[in-house]
C-alpha cells in the first residue's frame, strides 16, 4: 500500500544524471538495488556498508541527489545517519529514503516523523522498484511498505 501525503513535491532528476548514494549492509541487496538502479538509467551511484560513512564521503562526489538507505545498519542506524545528514549543509535538502526489511506501519510512520523522504519495504520488488526510483527522482514521494503492505 502507498501513503503520499508524508513529503512535498521535490526537485525532478533525470535518472541518467542522477547522483545516488546506497547505504546497504547486505550484499545481495545491494546487487539487486545496483541492477535495477541501472536498469533506470542511473549511471553515478556508490556504495557504503554503514550510515557513519555517508557523511565522509558526501564531499567526494559532484552532488547527491538520492540517499537509499537501509535502517538497520551496523555501527550507526539509519535514524541516526539520517539525524546528521539533515545537520549537513551539503546534504540537507538530499531526498533520503528508507529501505527496510523492518516493514510495519509502526517503521514507516517513525520514517515520517525523522523526516525521511519515502519508504520502501523490504524484499525489494524488482517489477515495482524501478518505477519507484523514477518517482523519487521526478520529485514524487514514495511510501511502500511492499509485501507487508
Amino acid at each position: 500500500m502507498s501513503d503520499s501525503t508524508a513529503t512535498t513535491v521535490g526537485k525532478v532528476v533525470d535518472p541518467k544524471d542522477a547522483y545516488v548514494l546506497v547505504v546497504e549492509d547486505n550484499l545481495q541487496n545491494l546487487v539487486l538495488i545496483a541492477r535495477l538502479l541501472g536498469f533506470v538509467g542511473v549511471r553515478h551511484y556508490e556504495w557504503k556498508a554503514s550510515g557513519w560513512q555517508v557523511l565522509e564521503f558526501a564531499d567526494t562526489m559532484p552532488r547527491l541527489d538520492l540517499i537509499l538507505m537501509d535502517i538497520h545498519l551496523p555501527y550507526e542506524d539509519g535514524f541516526e545517519a539520517l539525524k546528521k545528514i539533515r545537520a549537513h549543509p551539503r546534504l540537507a535538502d538530499t531526498k533520503v529514503v528508507a529501505i527496510t526489511a523492518d516493514a510495519t506501519r509502526d517503521t514507516m510512520e517513525r520514517a515520517k516523523t525523522a523526516k525521511f523522504d519515502g519508504f520502501i519495504g523490504k524484499p525489494i520488488d524488482p517489477d515495482r522498484f524501478p518505477e519507484q526510483i523514477k518517482a523519487i527522482l521526478q520529485g514524487n514521494p514514495v511510501w511502500d511498505l511492499g509485501h507487508n503492505g
